[in-house]
């Protein structure tokens, strides 16, 4: 008795078995069309998985050349002077170490910038220096550092040193190691000794550094012009004191959490400091980066309905090639749930060997994209030099899952013509 409803409790996975067999072997109408509907979900799926791992891959990838070169949170004055220059700021001691054990703060450092006209025998070009110190982290300057060093400091005297992107030192013909000359335009406070009077001065200020490093970020917004020298060149060119920045940068443990902490530190320093993410200084590229995921979106939606589709015109074929054995089945006693749960097993054998498949083929060329870098991009256009690829195995999970729910779910519907079919149209049917 006990091995009559254990074969019973299986027979509707024995007969999938038998047609999913019937359909590798025989040349039948329906093999065609299995093989365009598994291939369908294998190109789909390989597809969903490239899609997602590119547009998380370039967004990573950008936002990491973006707070390299720059921040994650800047707190500078409310505003700036003449030219779009900074202020001076300084932070009390107290307020500066609350600021540095402030929950979720990995790091703060000064900076400043400076408008300059840098000059050859045969060239002038603006630039913008970004003044840094001893404390500033050159972890991604490094990476990207083709030739030289990075600044080098002396707590007596300030760096004669400058860093200039492979893009600058090519447009005006300059190597490593070379002297260039600057100019500036300073304005600062003076009194005037006999009438006490403040008013402002405009005076014309230069002068000459050494190329100690080169490097390239492939990010043409920053390389045409950014260059990096010691903070206490802009602090005497400002006739600033050496407790004085333009600005402080504060890098943040969680990137996700930007807006939050950004929040967070405006309650802390009040409303006498600007408190401005880098979301909010480099807006127009993150609202770029942020459409990237409706199109990431668009396509995986797509190809799942193209699978979908795939799969229910398959199994409707299959349904009805084997209309003689639907009735047969029938006729034996067999109600229509049972006979439901059989092309039911039939489409999960299909789609899980188009999963199956289709993962081999997106995780292979991601990997393959991933150490590799075969696909390359223009990176004046795209800021990066190849395609940046972002392997998250929970992403791939949660793809793969709902894939499968979707498609099992739908392939319900067109099971719902088994309970139209009755044995005696069944039988007869040819």
């Amino acid at each position: 008795m006990y091995f009559c409803y254990s074969e019973a409790l299986n027979i509707e996975k024995y007969i999938a078995e038998r047609i999913t067999g019937a359909v590798k072997d025989k040349a039948n109408i329906s093999k065609p069309i299995v093989k365009i509907a598994v291939t369908g979900i294998v190109l789909g799926v390989a597809v969903m998985l490239l899609t997602i791992s590119v547009v998380n891959g370039f967004k990573k990838e950008i936002t990491k050349k973006i707070t390299g070169l720059t921040t994650h949170i800047a707190v500078s004055g409310i505003s700036l002077s003449q030219g779009n220059e900074q202020n001076p700021i300084s932070l009390r001691p107290d307020t500066l170490h609350s600021l540095k054990s402030f929950k979720g703060i990995k790091k703060v450092q000064r900076s400043a910038f400076k408008n300059a006209i840098l000059k050859t025998e045969n060239e002038n070009e603006g630039v913008l220096l970004k003044g840094v110190d001893k404390e500033y982290d050159f972890d991604f300057l490094k990476k990207h550092l083709l030739e030289g060093e990075c600044l080098s400091f002396n707590d007596s005297a300030a760096s004669k040193d400058i860093m200039i992107s492979k893009l600058l030192a090519d447009k005006l013909d300059l190597k490593l190691n070379d002297k260039m000359q600057l100019y500036f335009i300073v304005k600062h406070e003076v009194t005037d000794s006999a009438t006490q009077e403040t008013f402002i001065k405009t005076e014309q200020r230069s002068r000459k550094l050494r190329i100690c490093g080169i490097f390239r970020t492939d990010f043409a917004d920053f390389d045409n012009n950014l260059t990096f020298v010691d903070l206490k060149q802009i602090q005497k060119l400002n006739y600033w004191n050496e407790e004085t920045a333009g600005s402080y940068e504060v890098f943040v443990d969680d990137f996700n959490k930007l807006d939050e902490y950004k929040i967070q530190l405006e309650e802390l320093l009040g409303y006498q400091y600007s408190v401005r993410s880098v979301k909010d200084i480099y807006s127009n590229i993150f609202i770029w980066l942020d459409k990237l995921d409706i199109n990431g979106i668009i396509v995986i939606v797509l190809m799942i309905a193209v699978a979908v589709i795939n799969m229910i015109t398959a199994l409707l074929i299959l349904i009805l090639e084997r209309a003689n054995m639907i009735g047969l089945v029938k006729s034996l006693g067999m109600n229509n749930v049972s006979v439901r749960k059989i092309f039911f097993y039939v489409s999960m054998n299909l789609i899980g060997r188009g999963l199956l498949w289709g993962n081999i083929l997106g995780i292979g060329i991601c990997y393959l994209q991933y150490y590799f870098e075969i696909m390359k991009l223009d990176s004046t256009t795209y800021y990066v030099d190849h395609v940046a690829i972002d392997i998250n195995w929970m992403y791939f999970l949660i793809l793969n899952v709902g894939t499968f729910v979707v498609c099992t779910v739908m392939l319900f519907l067109p099971t719902l013509i088994l309970t139209k079919l009755t044995p005696i149209k069944t039988l007869r049917f040819n």
